[in-house]
């Protein structure tokens, strides 16, 4: 007889429920202690590809692997225990077909654990997430500015903001919501249409740079908390200045080293108390 363990992380259905009931908070992370310190608060963690630009120091996310995305991920589910997990896809590993998003989707959650998935795409990329949901992958869609996407549309500009343009987003949520997306990111739009897509889709937007009328927020966790240098894109705020702290915190330690306090006969090994 087999014994089933009851599940204690948020689950993607759980989620769903939020809509209309209460507001989803969410953040990046991509490595063991920052995911750790977010777990609790938190109703789901995406490792975003956005690791490429925080974690790698790279112009754009476009050169993350699916190795990375899975290792990084494992980091994040061994260290968290209450968090929904999502992972994004990244670029080039679901566009060319939804066998070849399928693949690199169970690579990912094999690999790694995480709870679901991130993709980015409008309403051509629909195909592909009914493709994944119908057999088992949970996916959280992303429309409007899709930094995948940054080529052709001529750099991070903000979207909808004609009207041509908004119904083209809203099309393309609604196409992801009719192919079985638990959720759909909305990303860099007219605030307008950020209300409009959450007061017409039945399943919930999580904003970024969207509207205050999303049924949840994500931002990059070092924008929130002073580690992304000087720049705090306009849709962030930052919470706290954890940079000084740790600017601080080094500085002190290279001045005891270098003035010979630390380490102190305390920090050693084989040293008798007297």
């Amino acid at each position: 007889m087999s014994v089933h363990r009851q599940a204690q992380r948020i689950s993607v259905p759980q989620l769903m429920a939020c809509k209309g009931e209460r507001k989803i908070a969410a953040l990046t992370a991509y490595s063991a202690p920052f995911a750790r310190l977010l777990d609790d608060a938190l109703d789901f963690i995406l490792i975003g590809d956005s690791t490429a630009m925080v974690g790698y120091g790279l112009p754009d996310t476009l050169s993350f692997t699916v190795e990375q995305m899975a290792a990084h991920a494992a980091a994040v589910v061994r260290s968290t225990s209450h968090a929904c997990v999502i992972a994004d896809m990244p670029f080039g590993s679901y566009q060319e077909s939804p066998a070849q998003a399928f693949n690199n989707a169970a690579r990912i959650l094999a690999a790694s654990g995480a709870d679901g998935v991130k993709l980015e795409g409008g309403e051509v990329m629909a195909e592909t997430t009914r493709f994944l949901v119908e057999r088992g992958i949970p996916v959280l869609a992303h429309v409007g500015l899709m930094p995948q996407y940054v080529n052709t549309m001529g750099g991070f500009k903000a979207q909808g903001m004609t009207d041509e343009s908004a119904q083209r987003i809203l099309r393309d949520a609604r196409a992801h919501q009719e192919a079985g997306a638990f959720g759909v990111v909305l990303e860099g739009v007219a605030e307008r249409l950020g209300r409009e897509i959450t007061e017409t889709l039945t399943i919930p937007t999580i904003g970024i740079g969207a509207s205050p009328a999303c049924d949840g927020q994500i931002l990059v966790t070092e924008d929130i908390l002073g580690l992304s240098g000087s720049r705090i894109p306009k849709f962030a705020r930052q919470f706290a200045d954890v940079g000084a702290v740790i600017k601080t915190a080094v500085e002190q330690y290279a001045s005891e080293v270098r003035d010979g306090q630390f380490p102190g006969l305390e920090n050693c090994f084989g040293v008798k108390k007297t």
